[in-house]
């Protein structure tokens, strides 16, 4: 593709309209809101997003995840030795970013992370499926390895181990909780001017709530 090829590439958004008045609230309705109609939509995994994380020398990384859980903020699962575990220990300051093309939506949350009780990720960890129970243990998330037969063989000899009795969630897996503290929600408009409005967290835990220029 060549680069003006590339730069002819546009769509116009025209499926929605957003506005101060119609919105909830809260971002945590007006997110609950939203999701269930991309649930209704039969997007696939409408659950899935993307975390941005920036570590102690300033150096910002992305990767998708899928949200497991929502109260008083965003649920995810993961390996705390990872890139992005090790990213969240130094700096606990993150952005989750869900996009839904299929609607023309995109919510972006920013906030801070904290860990999940043990007694939430045991929940989750024994909820999932036995061969990702093994997976959790088998993966040292991020690490160089020197091919796919560490992980396969890993994985038949932890198989071997635990047998047919439960696997105990590993020390090193569990889950983040991103608390919020700013929430965007953007719906696609045509000619670039989009509807985005903003959700701010005051000193007082209200929430303020403005429209911002596209």
């Amino acid at each position: 593709m060549t680069k003006t090829e590339l730069a002819a590439l546009r769509e116009n958004y025209t499926k929605g309209s957003l506005d101060v008045k119609d919105v909830a609230s809260t971002p945590i309705e007006q997110f609950q809101a939203w999701f269930d109609e991309a649930v209704a939509s039969q997007l696939l995994e409408p659950n899935a997003f993307l975390l941005s994380t920036v570590s102690n020398e300033n150096k910002p990384s992305t990767r998708v995840l899928l949200l497991k859980g929502l109260d008083n903020g965003f649920t995810f699962y993961t390996n705390y030795l990872s890139r992005k575990g090790t990213e969240l220990a130094e700096n606990p300051n993150a952005c989750i970013t869900f996009f839904w093309v299929e609607l023309e939506r995109q919510i972006r949350i920013e906030g801070t992370i904290e860990k999940v009780s043990d007694e939430d990720s045991d929940t989750y960890f024994h909820s999932r499926p036995r061969g990702s129970q093994i997976g959790a243990w088998v993966s040292n998330q991020s690490m160089i390895i020197e091919n796919r037969e560490v992980l396969e063989e890993r994985e038949k000899h932890l198989i071997e181990k635990f047998g047919d009795a439960p696997i105990p969630r590993p020390p090193h897996w569990g889950g983040y909780r991103l608390v919020p503290n700013y929430i965007e929600f953007w719906q696609g408009r045509p000619s670039r001017l989009h509807d985005r409005i903003a959700y701010t967290l005051l000193e007082n835990g209200e929430w303020k709530i403005d429209r911002l220029s596209p």
